[in-house]
């Protein structure tokens, strides 16, 4: 990782999804498909689909808090789920496909409660927000055909972003600048 770049770790659904809205923003270094807070050491994308292993479908960012700090992400990171859905997000169910901020640091930990509270006391949601907020553990890079997913099929990407639901979810409670 370069000097002056941190990590952070989302799950969010589906990470095809999770990529594009933090790909191009200012600092970003790279945003990485992959599997955290499971058990099975290297799973594939079958093994995590067949919600045994307990991992979390997840991006990782290396990004440059001086010119995309932590609170922003966060705020983009909301703006992307259903952050009341404990089952899974739209179309895709089950653990894999759960919500959660996953912490490098204490104030990671600290800044997420804060904007979980923030959003809870928004009124945005009628019903609480239940994403956790989880110590990172270790992330495994999705396999190769899922890194830049909306780059590489972007036709498919684009079908799946609006049939799963998520894309009319984001526009009705963000507004449509960003429901990308």
């Amino acid at each position: 990782m370069e000097k002056n770049y941190q990590l952070a770790t989302f799950a969010g659904g589906c990470f095809w999804c999770m990529v594009k809205p933090f790909d191009e923003q200012p600092g970003i270094n790279s945003v990485i498909s992959g599997y955290t807070g499971g058990t099975v050491e290297n799973p594939t994308y079958q093994q995590v689909c067949s919600d045994t292993t307990g991992h979390y479908e997840a991006v990782q960012i290396n990004y440059n808090p001086s010119l995309f700090p932590y609170e922003k992400l966060l705020e983009l990171f909301w703006q992307q789920i259903d952050p009341t859905d404990p089952g899974g997000q739209f179309y895709d169910r089950g653990q894999s496909y759960q919500t959660a901020i996953f912490y490098h640091d204490e104030t990671q930990k600290r800044l997420a409660e804060e904007s979980k509270q923030a959003l809870q006391e928004s009124g945005r949601f009628n019903k609480p927000i239940v994403t956790p907020i989880l110590p990172a553990q270790t992330f495994y890079p999705a396999e190769e055909y899922h890194q830049g997913y909306y780059k590489k099929n972007k036709a498919h990407y684009e079908s799946y972003h609006v049939g799963s639901g998520r894309a009319g979810f984001i526009g009705r409670h963000w507004g449509n600048e960003n429901a990308e």
